[in-house]
């Protein structure tokens, strides 16, 4: 809900990837996508790393819960392919056994062979049925599970993360690289079980039916092995690049559509086409390249395979002659080469997909490993209670806190500050001054680097995420609103508050007269991000929802900045009332809102220079009366 202010776009933490701005003039926070760097290379080709061994735990973890239906599964297809696998040994007893009975008129075994022939048929039908239902489900379970411990994940991770790490990309863990495992459970485990299984089989009743042409066609198993070897090594970098390569082309696309107004109004629109055409064509080269690998692999395996299969079947010929084998057995030999050889499709497939979804599961595993730099405590604080007289605020303190971005740039230098219970504290100052820093430090959506800050007593980190939500709220420059109705919106500040808690307040904002007024009042859908109604009253709806909260502590980061002169005058005398037994800072840029403070701290360069009632400030020769000065003469 909360991103970076235009007042501390320059403090934020340089990264490999930081999404190019906006010319001179555009919105504040919306960057507009630009070509990839020379060379070919993409800015989003930086990755989370990958700890050794996660992408195996993850895949377990995954299975862990269905080990008895995967067991029931292995059952059905290992019965189904023992059915299927016993016709070419029935062609054979056909041939040697019930044929030549035939001729003393003897139909038994024909008939036997036959009806044992048209059970395996069936048989194997009916089980693949029942695999194929019950790994669907299965597999089904698997993704269903992925996808939500992809969704909770990323919502527990921390505002620098996502400070870095594009939507784009979670967008593309959480779809195309789900996918690719999605086409691996449902199709390619399946063709390799079966593969797998079939190779078993054949290789057993060849060596049983006669050991010579069991060994010779074994044998082949070693160039196969080899062919396959060299496919995988040389696919996986192909699939890796992939991987990356489609969640560029979704990152530039999302990208461009959250920024759609600045580039329509810039005329970016040629920019970005070519931009994008760069990294689709990317994505297009890397899919060529592991459609060309599979190519290579398919036609040397089956040369190797059809050469290996007419050697054999000439021996075998050359042995029937001499009387030393069968007619039967060398036809069902035959039959179980080709069974043998003609998975080499199935074969590159499973491959080709195995490659994809091994890539994406790295992908996957690897934010899955990636831990909140905001980390909730082990072993929780509660917050002390308060007596029933006093105020509903909670001092807050911070005790020589520092802070600096992952850069090492420091933002703030060691600060000590005291915010007693029931004080509106008002920062001021000038752009990158490090007021929304402070802010972030008190809503701990970042830990200090030295120091603490402490609620109470408590320092931040020893308390429990439930309870310092509840205990402090931020109400930021950008009001994000959810598709939704107004009232859900104002109701995320205390889920499971009845109408008439929502209702009173918007009264208490002074949002009810607009809200009443929309087409279907409290049950207007506001759509995305709230872009049914304006910019002020999104802000009157966060307000509303902050004030719902009930917070004890209130933080507002530019929070009046979209409102009109006379919303901003409403709000605040709606929040003289709000704020009254609060803790709250404010962080404005306008010196009006600063009206309603008990205290203004004037910040420069992470530093408290100026400390002071408004009053007080204003009296003094110091920064905050030039400030005040100036705004007054800008109101002319």
């Amino acid at each position: 809900m909360t991103s970076a202010t235009d007042s501390e776009q320059d403090a934020l933490p340089a990264e490999p990837y930081a999404p190019p701005h906006a010319p001179p003039g555009a919105p504040p926070g919306v960057s507009i996508a630009t070509a990839p760097a020379p060379g070919g290379s993409t800015p989003e080709d930086e990755d989370i790393p990958v700890p050794v061994g996660a992408p195996r735990a993850l895949l377990l973890s995954l299975m862990g819960p269905h080990r008895r239906r995967i067991a029931t599964a292995m059952l059905l297809i290992l019965v189904e392919q023992a059915a299927l696998q016993a016709g070419p040994l029935l062609v054979a007893v056909a041939i040697d056994r019930a044929i030549p009975a035939l001729r003393d008129h003897d139909s038994g075994p024909l008939i036997a062979v036959t009806a044992a022939y048209l059970g395996c048929a069936l048989l194997g039908t009916l089980l693949q049925r029942a695999f194929i239902r019950i790994s669907g489900r299965i597999n089904q379970d698997i993704l269903l599970d992925l996808r939500g411990r992809i969704f909770r994940h990323a919502q527990r991770l921390s505002l620098d993360f996502h400070e870095r790490y594009t939507s784009g990309r979670i967008i593309s863990r959480a779809t195309s690289d789900v996918d690719a495992l999605r086409e691996l459970l449902n199709e390619g485990l399946q063709e390799l079980l079966a593969v797998a299984l079939s190779v078993t089989y054949v290789s057993v009743l060849l060596l049983v039916m006669d050991w010579r042409l069991g060994l010779a066609s074994l044998a082949s198993f070693l160039p196969m092995f080899l062919l396959a070897r060299s496919f995988r090594r040389r696919s996986r970098k192909v699939y890796r690049t992939s991987r990356t390569a489609v969640a560029t082309v979704i990152v530039r696309f999302t990208e461009t559509m959250n920024g759609i107004r600045p580039v329509q109004a810039f005329r970016r629109e040629r920019a970005n086409d070519a931009a994008f055409a760069t990294v689709n064509s990317l994505y297009a080269k890397a899919n060529a390249d592991g459609m060309l690998e599979m190519a290579r692999f398919v036609a040397t395996a089956r040369a190797t395979a059809n050469v290996w299969l007419t050697g054999v079947v000439l021996w075998g010929a050359y042995l029937v002659t001499d009387g030393s084998l069968q007619l039967g057995v060398l036809a069902a030999s035959v039959l179980y080469l080709r069974r043998l050889y003609d998975p080499i499709d199935q074969l590159a497939m499973f491959l080709n997909s195995y490659q994809s979804a091994s890539a994406a599961l790295e992908k996957i595993a690897g934010l899955l490993a990636h831990e909140p730099t905001v980390a909730e405590p082990s072993d929780p604080v509660p917050l002390p209670e308060r007596a029933e007289a006093a105020a509903r605020g909670r001092e807050v303190v911070f005790d020589g806190v520092s802070f600096a971005y992952r850069t090492g740039k420091e933002v703030l230098p060691p600060l000590d500050l005291l915010l007693p219970a029931g004080q509106t504290v008002a920062v001021v100052g000038a752009t990158g001054a490090g007021k929304s820093t402070l802010a972030k430090l008190l809503a701990r959506f970042y830990d200090p680097t030295g120091g603490r800050v402490t609620l109470d007593g408590v320092d931040l980190r020893h308390l429990a995420t439930p309870d310092l939500r509840r205990g402090v709220v931020m109400v930021t420059q950008e009001s994000f609103l959810f598709s939704g109705t107004v009232a859900d919106n104002i109701a995320v500040g205390r889920p499971g508050a009845s109408r008439e808690q929502v209702e009173q307040a918007a009264r208490a904002i002074g949002a009810h007269d607009f809200i009443a007024a929309l087409p279907e009042g409290y049950d207007t859908d506001v759509r995305k991000r709230g872009g049914r109604i304006s910019a002020g009253q999104r802000q009157l709806v966060a307000f509303a929802r902050a004030l719902l909260a009930d917070p004890a502590v209130l933080i507002l980061d530019e929070a009046t900045s979209s409102l009109d002169v006379p919303g901003e005058r409403a709000v605040q005398e709606a929040m003289r009332t709000v704020l009254a037994g609060r803790t709250a800072v404010i962080i404005a840029h306008r010196l009006s809102t600063v009206e309603i403070a008990d205290r203004v701290l004037v910040m420069d360069q992470g530093r408290v220079i100026e400390d002071g009632s408004p009053a007080e400030l204003i009296g003094s020769a110091g920064r905050f009366a030039d400030l005040h000065q100036a705004w007054r003469e800008s109101l002319v």
